[in-house]
């Protein structure tokens, strides 16, 4: 399973995010995510960055199958939160052969941000080499309760 750990420089960087994101400031679209932790019990949050597509939304893991990815899946759902206001959601995962459009349209919302964890792949790169890659990139749908 692809994991890229973060390193300290990005550790600085994401917390920044996360404490704008949790006073109400969205870097374009990003988002506080709230999950159980699989083996503490105890609430976890880290900074993601939330897009659209045909009227859903999505989130995306460019590092891959980290701990929020797990725990996403292990608790079955989780909180977004943007400054005082929540929403519960449940995740839908996406199939590999469904993500290479949504991989896209993260790219080109996100590359400046979260493109060096792409291993090259950009928002135009061949639909082959994005679908090659998709399995290292969870994806979800959101579904709010």
């Amino acid at each position: 399973m692809r994991y890229l750990a973060p390193k300290r420089s990005a550790n600085i960087f994401n917390d920044f995010a996360k404490w704008l994101t949790a006073h109400g400031i969205s870097l374009m679209g990003s988002r506080v995510v709230a999950i159980r932790g699989r083996k503490s019990g105890e609430i976890r949050t880290t900074v993601v960055n939330l897009f659209d597509s045909d009227g859903e939304r999505y989130l995306l893991s460019p590092r891959g199958h980290t701990q929020w990815v797990r725990n996403l899946r292990a608790a079955g759902e989780g909180e977004l939160r943007l400054g005082r206001r929540s929403e519960r959601f449940t995740p839908v995962e996406i199939a590999d052969a469904d993500k290479p459009e949504l991989i896209r349209l993260y790219l080109r919302k996100w590359a400046w941000e979260t493109g060096a964890f792409f291993d090259g792949l950009k928002a135009d790169s061949p639909e082959v080499d994005i679908a090659a890659a998709a399995p290292g990139f969870p994806v979800f749908r959101i579904v709010t309760r």
